[in-house]
């Protein structure tokens, strides 16, 4: 049996952790500009927004939880600035093409 609370202790910890996690997380993590023809401007960007996710959650990153959930939102956000950047790139294209 104490197996099985330390088990439960360790997971309700574990949840308690992502919690204060998702606390830090929620809102807007800070704004970041790139220059969508730019492909180092668009890594450092990517890299900026993966910075501000690591300072706030990074002392939760032990809690596997948590490391999942910070790897998901890292992918997410790299998505969406490359997905930006290219319609960026698209709509800019598209405006010479007309003038």
């Amino acid at each position: 049996m104490p197996m099985k609370k330390t088990g439960v202790k360790d997971l309700a910890k574990q949840l308690d952790d992502a919690q204060k996690a998702l606390k830090e997380l929620d809102g807007q993590l800070g704004i970041v500009q790139f220059d969508p023809h730019d492909p180092s401007s668009i890594e450092a960007a990517i890299a900026e927004i993966e910075q501000i996710i690591d300072t706030r959650a990074g002392r939760y990153t032990s809690n596997a939880i948590i490391e999942s959930l910070i790897a998901g939102m890292k992918e997410q956000y790299r998505q969406g600035m490359l997905d930006r950047a290219a319609e960026a790139r698209l709509r800019s294209g598209e405006d010479h093409g007309n003038s």
